[in-house]
């Protein structure tokens, strides 16, 4: 009798840590999506979180004065840009934010008037090794040589 108490017990509390952990794995997972993927779903449902990716739209970005909101916008530079998400953050961003090279992750959701409302914003940093335009050289006599002493 004693034995089947704690077979019990013992099912009933790995049912229910199992159940937790699930619950908890399933709350944080996030999506991510490019600007084109993210116009095409539409708008998020309540209360989840995705990702974006995308690149900053030149000129979009506006933050009024003694304001921390920021509205810009983010296109997608391997699609063309042909497909632009409005978004707005409230708080400071990154240094490599206004870097043409950089890829910019918003974490937020996305509204049904088609603004991404970004609860957090990471940057992906460029690569130092981005090729050079077409036409361009490489004029070794603008560097100084190295020096050994």
């Amino acid at each position: 009798m004693l034995n089947l108490k704690f077979v019990v017990a013992a099912v009933v509390l790995l049912g229910a840590l199992f159940y937790l952990g699930f619950i908890a794995f399933q709350s944080a997972t996030v999506y991510s999506y490019t600007v084109s993927e993210l116009t095409t779903l539409g708008p998020t449902p309540e209360g989840k979180l995705v990702r974006v990716s995308g690149s900053l739209v030149e000129d979009s970005f506006v933050r009024p004065d003694g304001s921390t909101m920021a509205h810009f916008t983010l296109t997608d530079k391997e699609n063309g840009g042909v497909k632009f998400v409005a978004a707005q953050h409230d708080g400071v961003l990154p240094d490599l934010f206004f870097n043409p090279h950089s890829e910019i992750i918003l974490e937020g959701t996305y509204r049904p008037d088609g603004v991404f409302d970004s609860q957090n914003v990471l940057v992906k940093c460029p690569s130092k090794y981005i090729e050079a335009p077409e036409g361009s050289s490489y004029d070794k006599s603008a560097y100084p040589k190295e020096q050994v002493n």
